[in-house]
């Protein structure tokens, strides 16, 4: 069992993980084993996005935005819920533009009220989705891409990868082909599973604690360490009223007791 993204510290205590890892080496390994050679990988999530550079098979850099909405999957959800289309439906509506038109895509409300103009303005459905789809690809380059050194083989993964208009308006924006993995909407989960049968391999047998922890109670919590200036907030995790984990605490107070009491 592998965990990754941004509760697998939590995730990985709870099952028994094998494996946790971040996102970036998650995506890196899966992605390598599906196209082999990639040098760019592309993701764009419901709620961030992020890119990743690999030269031989090596994480050389990456970037994330985890702060603006206008660039993520969750903007294209509200669009096509105020336009009244399914997002099933908008990359292929996209595709049917004879003339895209520019939206201002920096910001999640600029990019929405430029719409609502370009609505009343008369344009076209197809020509306002297309526009939108590259009022994304522009942000995503001039943000999270950003001094990168983009070539190919490009995989794009994630849940917006499923958006043809997109796949498009990067094809455009790059002048390379974009190639789209089988699993691009769970590329992370893939790479974790990976990395996790190769630990339990070495080692001989998984610490993948069963189904049964669905029938047990969990908690988590927190306290302040009066132990110095620093006053950390320490997390802490209990299974059926044994505690099971500790974090947060800079010096290892906690989490090392924690963990010397286990060994013992």
């Amino acid at each position: 069992m592998g965990a990754t993204g941004s509760g697998r510290n939590l995730a990985g205590i709870i099952v028994g993980a094998d494996a946790v890892k971040n996102e970036i080496t998650a995506h890196a390994i899966a992605t390598s084993q599906v196209v082999p050679g990639v040098q760019t990988i592309l993701e764009i999530g419901g709620q961030d996005s992020k890119i990743i550079i690999l030269r031989n098979g090596v994480v050389t850099d990456f970037a994330m935005n985890t702060v603006c909405a206008a660039g993520t999957g969750s903007f294209l959800d509200q669009q096509a819920a105020r336009l009244n289309i399914s997002i099933d439906q908008f990359g292929e509506i996209a595709l049917q533009s004879g003339s895209s038109v520019r939206i201002a895509g920096r910001c999640a409300v600029f990019a929405e009220s430029d719409m609502i103009h370009k609505q009343q303005m008369g344009c076209g459905l197809p020509d306002i989705l297309a526009g939108l789809c590259e009022a994304l690809v522009r942000n995503y380059l001039n943000n999270v891409g950003k001094g990168k050194e983009i070539l190919a083989p490009v995989v794009f993964q994630g849940g917006v990868a499923a958006n043809v208009g997109m796949i498009r308006a990067f094809e455009q924006a790059l002048g390379l082909p974009i190639k789209v993995p089988p699993y691009y909407n769970v590329m992370g989960a893939v790479g974790a599973a990976l990395l996790a049968r190769e630990t339990a391999a070495k080692k001989g047998y998984s610490l993948f604690k069963g189904f049964g922890i669905s029938d047990m109670e969990y908690k988590t919590g927190s306290f302040e360490c009066p132990g110095c200036s620093n006053l950390c907030e320490v997390i802490q995790v209990t299974e059926d009223g044994r505690i099971i984990a500790r974090w947060g605490d800079r010096c290892g107070k906690w989490s090392n007791a924690l963990r010397e009491e286990k060994i013992s």
